[in-house]
């Protein structure tokens, strides 16, 4: 990987992260385009992932703040209760990453997908489809305007979240849209999507980094030679854009402007599912 394509995929993870696209999707597309698998190099992988989880926390840093000021309050109150709904939100994504994650990974490596669901950007157009027709619903449903995200909707939402490892079924567009459909307020429902999806990141690049000292990563031939410079220009990459698309997408979900983000995802989904048997 040169560091043009450590800059595009960059580019494509901090952007994609937030906005209701599909990052892995989207990730997996570049990395088809240009010949390199950028997705199984765990080392830029880790870099990427870190990058937007501090992009999130600049941008939502006063709302960071707030909850631990409550939480170290030791006492009931708003801050307390949305922390506890964060955790509850991380059940669901906790039982897939423990008892499931080595499961879905085979399932849709590369070297297996041909055999057992047809090649991987086939895979990757059926999900991107799948977020298309769950914004769509979301844009069309009755907003309830729920001023709080309960815990059962934390879960359910956080269910969402865990289907979401599938590539192409869009992590902040599949939370975000299930909030909608709940009810939930458009201004509450974009900062809990994104706080929410911090502390599993986070898990996952641990767990990353953990094969990569342990190799088994280099076992198993998953990392590829990176060098210094692409690695730190994919980060920054990765941190500039998520700032910019964290804060933007903040306000498309409080305007409901969803519907066009379905749209390019149908488009996308048709793209990714004709374009390899045509070429």
């Amino acid at each position: 990987m040169d560091w043009f394509q450590a800059l595009i995929l960059g580019i494509v993870q901090g952007l994609t992260e937030y906005l209701p696209v599909s990052s892995s999707g989207h990730l997996t597309i570049g990395s088809a385009l240009f010949g390199v698998d950028g997705e199984a190099n765990l080392t830029f992988n880790i870099a990427v992932h870190v990058a937007t989880v501090l992009s999130t926390c600049c941008i939502l840093w006063k709302e960071i703040v707030w909850i631990f000021k409550d939480l170290f309050k030791f006492k009931w109150n708003e801050g307390t209760r949305y922390a506890v709904n964060i955790l509850i939100s991380m059940i669901p994504i906790g039982i897939v990453g423990v008892l499931l994650k080595d499961k879905v990974e085979a399932i849709f490596n590369p070297e297996t997908s041909q055999s057992i669901f047809g090649n991987s950007l086939f895979i990757v157009g059926c999900c991107l489809m799948l977020t298309a027709l769950l914004l769509t619903f979301s844009y069309f449903a009755k907003p309830r305007q729920r001023e709080h995200v309960s815990p059962w909707h934390a879960f359910v939402i956080g269910i969402a979240q865990a289907c979401a490892v599938l590539p192409g079924l869009s992590r902040s567009g599949s939370t975000i849209a299930t909030g909608l459909i709940l009810g939930n307020k458009k201004e509450k429902l974009a900062q809990f999507s994104f706080l929410m999806v911090i502390p599993p990141i986070l898990g996952e690049a641990l767990l990353d980094f953990k094969d990569l000292i342990g190799g088994e990563a280099a076992a198993e031939g998953a990392t590829t030679s990176i060098g210094t410079f692409p690695l730190i220009i994919g980060f920054l990459a990765a941190f500039v854009v998520g700032c910019l698309a964290c804060k933007w997408m903040i306000n498309i979900v409080k305007k409901g402007k969803l519907i066009w983000f379905a749209i390019y995802c149908a488009i996308v989904s048709l793209l990714a599912i004709v374009l390899p048997y045509i070429f």
